[in-house]
């Protein structure tokens, strides 16, 4: 296309103006593949200067009866067509209201389906929510069956009803099409923060033939268990989906998560190889790598995965919350601040983003602003066990306010006994108030239906304040080999192994090689190695 362009400029007889703006429509369609957007968008702005121009001689000379003329004129690309290429160049540059500019210009009635479905995910990153919902029901209009129309719809608070009202026709038109009034239910549950009721429907619906073995309703399951606090469910669910479909890559950095927070770090390893090997082009594989790191204390390697996540998926909210994470754990708390706020702005019933939030408000002694968010959580999202564990948290911060945490995380602990947060921020009240065989009672009976490395280690602890020394090092030991990267196990089961036999001299020796050769000299190491190459990135930290 380009040799032909440089031709037709020296002889303009070689091609007729329509063969001219198919050329430049094909020259911008190449450095579009080529990722040469600037590029493109010149050229395509070109073809529609051409168009233009063809536009007004076909005016002035009309058609002269020529039968090969009209299949050819046919066969050109609609301006329409070029004027969204032209807009998906723009969002590849992040230059988004460039991109709405030009997508308003085509006149309403000419909108495609996917012209609206771009102008409606663009108005809904610019919170213009208005024009968004418009552009969305739109779509519907035009395809009563486009989902993503209707989860966009659903984010951005419009009633379950109303969207299902939208699809009522379709969904008595055609057979075995009755599950699609209870999948847009479920959805409504999921974006009004309804997590019990949303796992409900979505198991109803996994349950029924049609849908069973759903690698996506598993996926959404797997998050919504995620969301509710219930790990061992969501690893569960995470793992089905796997199984069935070995190249899934969606959700993919949640499962990673979490297998990391239960110190599986062997496990997470492989995830992300495997992850990497399918493609190297999403956030997943990079959050996954970036959770190992984090959990191996390499804060400087986990910052610069996390950065390369965002850079790949700027919407991806665990890569923010991973890159937040690690710039508060490296003392540059401001940073992480305005992560963590983006991470809100994202996903406003994730719990999680707003836990960041207020340890990064805790970590900087900012302890009003901690309440007055955690106050907000807990008036938006309701009264669960989780928003009543967040607020007693930062309520246990302030010796004021210890009675409140206590009564709160009571409530908490009615709803859910099995609720690993609250057990643990009520056994360090206890703790406070040397209460420990309440604190060893309420932790023996949190142990009786699961087993949690923390939960083991703080028991352990207990243990050890009413001279149960034995006990103790079973329960550290425990918690090691559940996750054998906890410090503080480490630290409990060797002052035990000092306790019990002071006067050998060999055994301390070795607790000392233990100690100074271990893997922390490592990871110190790696972490000083990381931040060499980190900074050499321009985008490693945020601007």
């Amino acid at each position: 296309s380009d040799l032909s362009l440089s031709a037709c400029i020296s002889s303009r007889e070689l091609f007729s103006p329509s063969q001219k703006y198919q050329l430049l429509v094909y020259h911008a369609d190449s450095l579009f593949h080529d990722k040469e957007y600037r590029n493109a968008v010149s050229k395509y702005t070109m073809a529609l200067q051409q168009k233009k121009a063809l536009s007004k001689t076909s005016k002035v000379r009309p058609s002269t009866g020529n039968a090969a003329s009209t299949p050819q004129s046919q066969c050109l690309p609609s301006e329409i067509e070029v004027k969204y290429k032209m807009a998906e160049c723009y969002t590849m540059l992040k230059q988004d209201k460039d991109a709405i500019a030009i997508l308003d210009g085509i006149p309403s009635r000419q909108r495609t389906p996917k012209i609206n479905m771009m102008l409606a995910n663009l108005y809904k990153k610019a919170g213009q929510e208005r024009s968004s919902v418009t552009s969305y029901k739109e779509v519907l209009r035009q395809c009563p069956l486009a989902l993503d129309a209707i989860l966009g719809l659903l984010s951005l608070s419009v009633k379950g009803a109303e969207v299902a009202s939208m699809t009522i026709n379709i969904i008595q038109s055609i057979p075995n099409l009755d599950w699609l009034s209870v999948w847009i239910k479920a959805y409504a549950f999921v974006h009004t923060g309804d997590n019990t009721r949303a796992i409900n429907t979505i198991c109803s619906l996994e349950k029924k033939s049609l849908l069973r073995d759903n690698v996506d309703l598993l996926g959404s399951l797997a998050d919504l268990y995620f969301r509710a606090g219930d790990n061992k469910n969501s690893i569960l669910k995470f793992e089905q989906a796997q199984m069935l479909d070995p190249y899934l890559i969606k959700g993919m950095d949640v499962y990673g998560y979490l297998l990391a927070r239960e110190g599986r770090l062997e496990d997470v390893e492989n995830l992300g190889c495997r992850l990497f090997n399918i493609s190297d082009q999403h956030a997943e594989p990079w959050v996954v790598s970036g959770c190992h790191s984090f959990y191996s204390k390499r804060y400087s390697r986990a910052l610069y995965l996390g950065a390369k996540a965002i850079q790949l998926n700027s919407n991806s909210v665990q890569a923010l919350l991973l890159k937040g994470a690690a710039l508060r754990n490296m003392g540059r708390v401001q940073e992480a601040i305005i992560h963590f706020r983006e991470a809100i702005r994202l996903a406003p019933c994730r719990l999680d983003c707003y836990e960041g939030l207020i340890e990064c408000y805790l970590a900087s002694n900012s302890i009003r602003e901690a309440m007055v968010m955690a106050n907000n959580v807990y008036k938006t999202l309701g009264a669960n066990a989780q928003t009543l564990t967040l607020l007693a948290t930062v309520c246990l911060e302030d010796p004021v306010t210890q009675e409140k945490a206590k009564t709160l995380l009571d409530k908490a602990l009615t709803q859910r006994p099995d609720y690993i947060k609250a057990v643990v921020k009520k056994a360090e009240l206890l703790s406070r108030e040397q209460k420990y065989e309440d604190g060893i009672a309420l932790l023996r009976n949190a142990l009786a239906n699961q087993s949690d490395c923390v939960l083991h280690r703080i028991l352990g602890d207990f243990l050890v304040a009413v001279n149960e020394y034995q006990e103790a090092m079973d329960q550290y030991s425990i918690a090691l080999s559940l996750d054998p990267n906890d410090q503080k196990s480490l630290e409990g089961l060797q002052k035990m192994e000092k306790e019990e036999s002071p006067t050998d001299a060999t055994q301390e020796e070795d607790v000392d090689d233990m100690e100074g050769s271990g893997e922390e000299g490592d990871l110190e190491g790696s972490d000083s190695e990381a931040a060499q190459w980190a900074d050499q990135e321009q985008w490693f930290g945020m601007q």
